[in-house]
Protein backbone atom coordinates (compact mmCIF):
# COMPACT_ATOMS: atom_id res chain seq x y z
CA UNK A 1 0.00 0.00 0.00
CA UNK A 2 1.54 3.47 -0.95
CA UNK A 3 2.13 5.63 1.80
CA UNK A 4 3.25 9.52 2.47
CA UNK A 5 4.84 8.57 5.38
CA UNK A 6 8.59 8.15 4.45
CA UNK A 7 9.62 6.90 8.26
CA UNK A 8 7.00 4.25 7.72
CA UNK A 9 8.38 3.17 4.46
CA UNK A 10 11.54 2.60 6.59
CA UNK A 11 10.09 1.06 9.15
CA UNK A 12 8.80 -1.38 7.12
CA UNK A 13 10.71 -2.48 3.92
CA UNK A 14 14.32 -4.47 4.46
CA UNK A 15 17.20 -2.43 4.89
CA UNK A 16 19.43 -1.50 1.71
CA UNK A 17 22.52 -1.27 0.31
CA UNK A 18 22.57 2.08 1.78
CA UNK A 19 21.13 1.90 4.54
CA UNK A 20 23.88 -0.54 5.75
CA UNK A 21 25.84 2.05 4.14
CA UNK A 22 24.99 4.75 6.62
CA UNK A 23 25.21 2.60 9.91
CA UNK A 24 28.68 1.66 8.87
CA UNK A 25 29.64 5.62 8.38
CA UNK A 26 28.30 5.46 11.88
CA UNK A 27 30.09 2.55 13.14
CA UNK A 28 33.54 4.34 11.70
CA UNK A 29 32.61 7.36 13.20
CA UNK A 30 32.23 5.98 16.61
CA UNK A 31 35.32 3.97 16.31
CA UNK A 32 36.90 7.11 15.61
CA UNK A 33 35.28 8.91 19.01
CA UNK A 34 37.12 5.14 20.93
CA UNK A 35 40.52 6.04 19.54
CA UNK A 36 40.37 9.85 20.58
CA UNK A 37 38.82 9.29 23.99
CA UNK A 38 42.03 6.41 24.69
CA UNK A 39 44.68 8.47 22.82
CA UNK A 40 45.49 9.92 26.11
CA UNK A 41 45.30 6.63 27.95
CA UNK A 42 47.98 5.24 25.02
CA UNK A 43 49.90 8.37 25.67
CA UNK A 44 49.96 8.42 29.38
CA UNK A 45 52.83 6.38 30.17
CA UNK A 46 55.56 8.45 28.33
CA UNK A 47 53.40 11.97 29.16
CA UNK A 48 54.18 11.01 32.97
CA UNK A 49 57.70 10.33 32.28
CA UNK A 50 58.32 12.86 30.05
CA UNK A 51 56.82 16.05 32.25
CA UNK A 52 57.89 13.76 35.61
CA UNK A 53 54.10 14.04 37.00
CA UNK A 54 52.78 11.28 39.52
CA UNK A 55 49.52 9.13 39.24
CA UNK A 56 47.40 12.14 41.03
CA UNK A 57 48.13 14.86 38.66
CA UNK A 58 47.56 12.23 35.74
CA UNK A 59 44.40 11.52 36.55
CA UNK A 60 42.92 15.09 36.16
CA UNK A 61 44.73 15.05 32.71
CA UNK A 62 42.82 11.87 32.29
CA UNK A 63 39.64 13.33 33.10
CA UNK A 64 39.73 16.35 30.85
CA UNK A 65 38.12 15.33 27.51
CA UNK A 66 35.42 13.43 29.77
CA UNK A 67 34.60 16.81 31.28
CA UNK A 68 34.11 18.56 27.39
CA UNK A 69 32.66 15.22 26.11
CA UNK A 70 29.95 16.14 28.46
CA UNK A 71 29.67 19.84 27.71
CA UNK A 72 29.56 18.56 23.75
CA UNK A 73 27.13 16.00 24.35
CA UNK A 74 24.43 18.31 26.40
CA UNK A 75 25.16 21.86 23.91
CA UNK A 76 25.79 19.97 20.20
CA UNK A 77 22.84 17.55 21.03
CA UNK A 78 20.27 19.81 20.86
CA UNK A 79 22.08 21.61 18.06
CA UNK A 80 22.04 17.93 16.32
CA UNK A 81 17.98 17.90 16.82
CA UNK A 82 18.03 21.81 15.68
CA UNK A 83 20.36 22.15 12.69
CA UNK A 84 20.49 18.26 11.72
CA UNK A 85 22.57 15.03 12.36
CA UNK A 86 25.04 15.40 9.18
CA UNK A 87 25.94 18.81 9.84
CA UNK A 88 26.39 18.27 13.91
CA UNK A 89 29.03 15.26 12.88
CA UNK A 90 30.80 17.60 10.29
CA UNK A 91 31.61 20.46 13.11
CA UNK A 92 32.55 17.52 15.57
CA UNK A 93 35.09 16.03 13.18
CA UNK A 94 36.44 19.74 12.64
CA UNK A 95 36.74 20.02 16.54
CA UNK A 96 38.12 16.79 17.00
CA UNK A 97 40.66 17.28 14.38
CA UNK A 98 41.86 20.97 15.95
CA UNK A 99 41.87 19.64 19.21
CA UNK A 100 44.22 16.49 18.26
CA UNK A 101 46.61 18.29 16.53
CA UNK A 102 46.72 20.65 19.57
CA UNK A 103 47.06 18.12 21.86
CA UNK A 104 50.28 16.84 19.98
CA UNK A 105 51.71 20.20 19.97
CA UNK A 106 51.18 20.81 24.00
CA UNK A 107 53.89 21.73 25.71
CA UNK A 108 52.79 21.39 29.19
CA UNK A 109 50.19 19.24 31.44
CA UNK A 110 47.83 22.92 31.36
CA UNK A 111 47.41 22.91 27.35
CA UNK A 112 47.49 19.02 27.42
CA UNK A 113 44.62 19.44 29.72
CA UNK A 114 42.80 22.35 27.48
CA UNK A 115 43.11 20.77 24.08
CA UNK A 116 42.02 17.59 25.81
CA UNK A 117 38.36 19.30 27.12
CA UNK A 118 38.24 21.00 23.73
CA UNK A 119 38.94 17.75 21.71
CA UNK A 120 36.04 16.06 24.09
CA UNK A 121 33.79 18.73 22.95
CA UNK A 122 33.68 17.26 19.05
CA UNK A 123 33.62 13.64 20.72
CA UNK A 124 30.38 14.34 23.11
CA UNK A 125 28.57 16.24 20.45
CA UNK A 126 29.49 13.68 18.07
CA UNK A 127 27.97 10.96 19.83
CA UNK A 128 24.66 12.17 20.46
CA UNK A 129 24.07 13.00 16.43
CA UNK A 130 25.41 9.01 15.30
CA UNK A 131 23.10 7.47 18.05
CA UNK A 132 20.40 9.78 16.33
CA UNK A 133 21.53 8.73 12.91
CA UNK A 134 21.82 5.17 12.81
CA UNK A 135 18.56 4.80 14.79
CA UNK A 136 16.94 6.51 12.10
CA UNK A 137 18.78 5.42 8.92
CA UNK A 138 17.55 1.53 10.33
CA UNK A 139 13.97 0.18 10.19
CA UNK A 140 11.87 -1.20 12.85
CA UNK A 141 13.15 -4.66 13.02
CA UNK A 142 16.93 -4.13 12.57
CA UNK A 143 16.73 -0.86 14.82
CA UNK A 144 17.80 -1.93 17.89
CA UNK A 145 21.13 -4.46 16.30
CA UNK A 146 22.12 -1.52 14.59
CA UNK A 147 22.78 0.91 16.78
CA UNK A 148 24.45 -2.06 19.16
CA UNK A 149 26.74 -2.23 16.04
CA UNK A 150 27.12 1.59 15.98
CA UNK A 151 28.46 1.40 19.67
CA UNK A 152 30.56 -1.44 19.08
CA UNK A 153 32.70 0.67 16.93
CA UNK A 154 33.88 2.00 20.11
CA UNK A 155 36.19 -0.67 21.04
CA UNK A 156 37.05 -1.21 17.56
CA UNK A 157 39.15 2.21 17.18
CA UNK A 158 40.80 1.01 20.51
CA UNK A 159 41.92 -2.10 19.06
CA UNK A 160 42.83 -0.79 15.84
CA UNK A 161 43.98 2.14 17.39
CA UNK A 162 45.80 0.72 20.37
CA UNK A 163 47.30 -1.57 17.64
CA UNK A 164 48.82 1.04 15.65
CA UNK A 165 49.89 3.34 18.76
CA UNK A 166 51.89 0.52 20.29
CA UNK A 167 53.69 0.21 17.10
CA UNK A 168 53.94 4.66 16.86
CA UNK A 169 55.26 4.56 20.31
CA UNK A 170 57.69 2.10 19.76
CA UNK A 171 59.33 4.32 17.36
CA UNK A 172 58.59 7.63 17.89
CA UNK A 173 57.47 9.87 20.84
CA UNK A 174 54.12 10.13 22.47
CA UNK A 175 52.85 13.24 19.79
CA UNK A 176 52.77 10.53 17.24
CA UNK A 177 49.11 9.02 18.44
CA UNK A 178 47.63 12.26 18.85
CA UNK A 179 48.90 13.13 14.84
CA UNK A 180 47.11 10.16 13.84
CA UNK A 181 44.07 10.81 15.46
CA UNK A 182 43.95 14.13 14.15
CA UNK A 183 44.90 12.55 10.29
CA UNK A 184 41.80 9.73 10.92
CA UNK A 185 39.44 12.50 11.66
CA UNK A 186 40.16 14.79 9.14
CA UNK A 187 39.52 11.89 6.49
CA UNK A 188 36.26 11.04 7.72
CA UNK A 189 35.19 14.59 6.66
CA UNK A 190 34.59 13.43 2.49
CA UNK A 191 33.42 9.75 3.77
CA UNK A 192 30.42 11.36 5.74
CA UNK A 193 29.72 14.31 2.80
CA UNK A 194 29.33 11.14 0.69
CA UNK A 195 27.84 7.94 2.63
CA UNK A 196 25.45 9.82 4.79
CA UNK A 197 22.66 12.17 3.89
CA UNK A 198 20.72 14.12 6.31
CA UNK A 199 18.20 11.90 8.33
CA UNK A 200 14.89 11.53 6.81
CA UNK A 201 13.23 11.28 10.18
CA UNK A 202 14.69 14.37 11.20
CA UNK A 203 13.79 15.97 7.49
CA UNK A 204 10.36 15.41 7.98
CA UNK A 205 10.25 16.43 11.85
CA UNK A 206 12.25 19.83 10.96
CA UNK A 207 10.83 20.41 7.31
CA UNK A 208 13.57 23.02 5.77
CA UNK A 209 12.04 24.11 2.50
CA UNK A 210 13.52 21.64 0.45
CA UNK A 211 12.65 18.38 2.81
CA UNK A 212 10.53 17.03 -0.31
CA UNK A 213 13.18 17.07 -2.48
CA UNK A 214 16.29 15.69 -0.28
CA UNK A 215 13.61 13.14 1.46
CA UNK A 216 12.89 11.53 -2.05
CA UNK A 217 16.82 11.84 -3.09
CA UNK A 218 17.23 9.75 0.14
CA UNK A 219 14.52 7.40 -0.92
CA UNK A 220 15.63 6.59 -4.51
CA UNK A 221 18.82 6.25 -3.23
CA UNK A 222 17.91 3.75 -0.46
CA UNK A 223 15.99 1.82 -3.26
CA UNK A 224 12.50 2.69 -1.64
CA UNK A 225 9.52 4.30 -3.35
CA UNK A 226 9.35 8.39 -3.37
CA UNK A 227 6.43 10.46 -1.45
CA UNK A 228 4.24 13.14 -3.63
CA UNK A 229 4.27 15.20 -0.57
CA UNK A 230 4.96 15.40 3.28
CA UNK A 231 2.88 13.69 5.78
CA UNK A 232 0.23 15.81 7.37
CA UNK A 233 1.13 16.82 10.78
CA UNK A 234 -1.14 15.58 13.16
CA UNK A 235 -0.53 18.64 15.90
CA UNK A 236 1.83 21.62 15.42
CA UNK A 237 4.49 20.74 18.39
CA UNK A 238 6.25 24.56 20.12
CA UNK A 239 10.16 23.91 20.06
CA UNK A 240 11.44 21.08 22.16
CA UNK A 241 14.16 21.29 24.57
CA UNK A 242 15.83 19.57 27.15
CA UNK A 243 13.16 20.50 29.80
CA UNK A 244 11.02 18.24 27.57
CA UNK A 245 12.90 15.06 28.75
CA UNK A 246 11.05 15.97 32.31
CA UNK A 247 7.33 15.92 30.88
CA UNK A 248 5.31 13.42 33.40
CA UNK A 249 5.42 10.67 30.47
CA UNK A 250 9.52 10.53 30.60
CA UNK A 251 10.72 12.08 33.60
CA UNK A 252 10.96 8.57 34.74
CA UNK A 253 13.01 7.16 31.96
CA UNK A 254 15.37 9.99 31.76
CA UNK A 255 16.27 10.08 35.44
CA UNK A 256 16.73 6.44 35.38
CA UNK A 257 18.63 6.22 32.41
CA UNK A 258 21.18 9.00 33.23
CA UNK A 259 21.34 7.27 36.44
CA UNK A 260 21.85 3.95 34.82
CA UNK A 261 24.54 5.56 32.64
CA UNK A 262 26.24 7.84 35.08
CA UNK A 263 27.41 4.89 37.19
CA UNK A 264 28.18 2.32 34.74
CA UNK A 265 30.30 4.68 33.08
CA UNK A 266 32.65 5.37 35.73
CA UNK A 267 33.08 2.05 35.86
CA UNK A 268 33.68 1.70 32.44
CA UNK A 269 36.44 4.50 31.96
CA UNK A 270 37.91 3.30 35.18
CA UNK A 271 39.26 0.56 33.14
CA UNK A 272 39.78 1.83 30.07
CA UNK A 273 41.89 4.82 31.01
CA UNK A 274 44.08 3.34 33.89
CA UNK A 275 45.06 -0.23 31.87
CA UNK A 276 48.01 1.62 30.42
CA UNK A 277 49.68 3.32 33.80
CA UNK A 278 49.10 0.31 35.58
CA UNK A 279 50.52 -2.31 33.58
CA UNK A 280 53.27 -0.05 33.10
CA UNK A 281 53.89 0.67 36.92
CA UNK A 282 54.02 -3.13 37.49
CA UNK A 283 57.45 -2.95 35.08
CA UNK A 284 56.26 -3.78 31.69
CA UNK A 285 56.81 -1.51 28.34
CA UNK A 286 54.34 1.25 26.97
CA UNK A 287 54.05 -0.52 23.79
CA UNK A 288 52.70 -3.61 26.07
CA UNK A 289 50.45 -1.78 28.13
CA UNK A 290 48.90 -0.74 24.77
CA UNK A 291 48.59 -4.41 23.62
CA UNK A 292 46.47 -5.52 27.01
CA UNK A 293 44.16 -2.02 26.31
CA UNK A 294 43.88 -3.53 22.73
CA UNK A 295 42.94 -7.12 24.65
CA UNK A 296 40.40 -4.97 26.85
CA UNK A 297 38.66 -3.46 23.63
CA UNK A 298 38.84 -6.67 21.65
CA UNK A 299 36.69 -8.48 24.91
CA UNK A 300 34.53 -4.90 24.50
CA UNK A 301 33.89 -5.65 20.63
CA UNK A 302 32.79 -8.95 21.73
CA UNK A 303 30.77 -8.08 24.19
CA UNK A 304 29.02 -5.32 21.95
CA UNK A 305 28.51 -8.01 19.06
CA UNK A 306 27.01 -10.79 21.61
CA UNK A 307 24.78 -8.76 22.72
CA UNK A 308 23.59 -6.85 19.44
CA UNK A 309 23.04 -10.75 18.27
CA UNK A 310 21.09 -11.73 21.06
CA UNK A 311 18.88 -8.25 20.75
CA UNK A 312 16.74 -10.94 18.85
CA UNK A 313 16.11 -13.64 21.17
CA UNK A 314 16.14 -11.78 24.73
CA UNK A 315 14.52 -8.41 25.84
CA UNK A 316 17.08 -5.85 25.55
CA UNK A 317 16.77 -4.56 29.41
CA UNK A 318 17.63 -7.98 30.84
CA UNK A 319 20.66 -8.24 28.52
CA UNK A 320 21.88 -4.60 30.01
CA UNK A 321 21.45 -5.90 33.88
CA UNK A 322 23.08 -8.96 33.34
CA UNK A 323 25.81 -7.39 31.69
CA UNK A 324 26.53 -4.73 34.15
CA UNK A 325 26.22 -7.23 37.57
CA UNK A 326 28.93 -9.15 35.12
CA UNK A 327 30.76 -6.10 35.18
CA UNK A 328 30.99 -5.71 38.70
CA UNK A 329 32.16 -9.70 39.11
CA UNK A 330 35.17 -8.74 36.70
CA UNK A 331 36.37 -5.83 37.28
CA UNK A 332 37.09 -6.63 40.67
CA UNK A 333 39.11 -9.66 39.35
CA UNK A 334 40.80 -7.69 37.28
CA UNK A 335 41.98 -6.01 40.32
CA UNK A 336 42.96 -9.34 42.03
CA UNK A 337 44.75 -10.23 39.29
CA UNK A 338 48.48 -11.08 38.19
CA UNK A 339 51.33 -9.08 36.74
CA UNK A 340 52.32 -11.16 34.17
CA UNK A 341 50.90 -9.55 30.81
CA UNK A 342 49.46 -13.23 29.56
CA UNK A 343 47.09 -12.96 32.72
CA UNK A 344 46.27 -8.94 32.47
CA UNK A 345 45.41 -9.29 29.05
CA UNK A 346 42.98 -12.16 29.85
CA UNK A 347 41.16 -10.02 32.54
CA UNK A 348 41.33 -7.24 30.95
CA UNK A 349 39.27 -8.92 28.03
CA UNK A 350 36.86 -10.02 30.07
CA UNK A 351 36.36 -6.57 31.56
CA UNK A 352 35.97 -4.73 28.65
CA UNK A 353 33.72 -7.70 27.61
CA UNK A 354 30.71 -6.63 30.11
CA UNK A 355 31.89 -3.05 30.82
CA UNK A 356 31.15 -2.18 26.96
CA UNK A 357 28.14 -4.59 26.43
CA UNK A 358 26.44 -2.90 29.83
CA UNK A 359 26.85 0.78 27.74
CA UNK A 360 25.73 -0.48 24.61
CA UNK A 361 23.10 -1.68 26.02
CA UNK A 362 22.34 1.50 27.16
CA UNK A 363 22.73 3.49 23.88
CA UNK A 364 19.81 1.21 22.68
CA UNK A 365 17.92 1.50 25.36
CA UNK A 366 17.93 5.64 24.98
CA UNK A 367 17.80 5.51 21.21
CA UNK A 368 14.41 3.90 21.60
CA UNK A 369 13.06 4.95 24.88
CA UNK A 370 12.19 8.60 23.41
CA UNK A 371 10.64 10.65 19.82
CA UNK A 372 12.47 11.60 16.91
CA UNK A 373 12.28 14.98 18.20
CA UNK A 374 14.07 14.42 21.55
CA UNK A 375 16.39 11.34 20.24
CA UNK A 376 19.49 13.42 19.92
CA UNK A 377 18.76 15.71 23.02
CA UNK A 378 17.82 12.96 25.30
CA UNK A 379 20.92 10.49 24.09
CA UNK A 380 23.06 13.93 24.73
CA UNK A 381 21.68 14.49 27.88
CA UNK A 382 22.00 11.04 29.46
CA UNK A 383 25.35 11.32 27.97
CA UNK A 384 26.30 14.75 28.93
CA UNK A 385 25.10 14.14 32.45
CA UNK A 386 26.53 10.74 32.69
CA UNK A 387 29.96 11.80 31.22
CA UNK A 388 30.32 15.18 33.29
CA UNK A 389 30.31 12.80 36.16
CA UNK A 390 32.17 9.88 35.03
CA UNK A 391 35.43 12.41 34.38
CA UNK A 392 36.08 12.66 38.11
CA UNK A 393 36.44 8.39 37.35
CA UNK A 394 39.80 8.52 36.23
CA UNK A 395 40.42 11.41 39.05
CA UNK A 396 39.16 9.51 41.53
CA UNK A 397 40.96 6.93 40.97
CA UNK A 398 44.55 8.49 40.43
CA UNK A 399 43.90 10.01 44.31
CA UNK A 400 42.93 6.44 45.89
CA UNK A 401 46.26 5.38 43.85
CA UNK A 402 48.26 8.27 45.37
CA UNK A 403 46.78 7.45 48.75
CA UNK A 404 48.43 4.66 48.82
CA UNK A 405 45.53 2.08 47.83
CA UNK A 406 46.56 -1.23 46.18
CA UNK A 407 44.51 -1.99 42.71
CA UNK A 408 42.45 -4.64 44.23
CA UNK A 409 41.25 -2.25 46.88
CA UNK A 410 40.22 0.25 43.96
CA UNK A 411 39.04 -2.11 41.69
CA UNK A 412 35.99 -3.25 44.26
CA UNK A 413 35.14 0.36 44.65
CA UNK A 414 34.98 1.15 41.13
CA UNK A 415 33.21 -1.95 40.30
CA UNK A 416 30.57 -0.24 42.19
CA UNK A 417 29.44 1.99 39.87
CA UNK A 418 28.54 -0.98 37.68
CA UNK A 419 26.35 -2.13 40.26
CA UNK A 420 24.30 0.87 41.30
CA UNK A 421 23.85 1.65 37.35
CA UNK A 422 22.31 -2.27 37.51
CA UNK A 423 19.64 -0.83 40.31
CA UNK A 424 18.82 1.88 38.26
CA UNK A 425 17.53 0.08 35.64
CA UNK A 426 15.93 -2.91 37.58
CA UNK A 427 13.59 0.32 38.73
CA UNK A 428 13.03 0.99 35.17
CA UNK A 429 11.96 -2.73 34.42
CA UNK A 430 9.31 -3.05 37.73
CA UNK A 431 8.03 0.40 36.35
CA UNK A 432 7.38 -1.52 33.14
CA UNK A 433 6.40 -4.22 34.50
CA UNK A 434 3.64 -2.85 37.01
CA UNK A 435 2.40 -0.68 33.69
CA UNK A 436 1.52 -3.91 31.37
Amino acid sequence: MRTNDPQAILDREPMSRAQWAVVAVMVGLNALDGFDVLSISFASPGIARDWGIDRGALGFVLSMELIGMAVGSLALGGFADRMGRRVTILTCLGIMTAGMLGAASAGDVYQLSGWRLFTGLGIGGMLAATNAAVAEAANDRRRALCVVLMAAGYPVGTIVGGSISAVLLANYGWQSVFLFGAVASACFVPIVLLAAPESIAFLVHKRPPDALAKINRSLARMGHATIDSLPERAVAKPKTSAIDLFSAALRRKTVLLTLAYLAHIMTFYFILKWIPKIVVDMGHAPSAAAGVLVWASAGGAAGSLLLGLLTSRVKLLPLTIGAMLGSVALVILFGRGGSDIATLSYLAAAAGFATNAGVVGLYALVARSFPTGLRATATGFVIGIGRGGSALAPAVAGLLFAAGYPLSTVAILMALGSAVGALALFGLASRKASAS
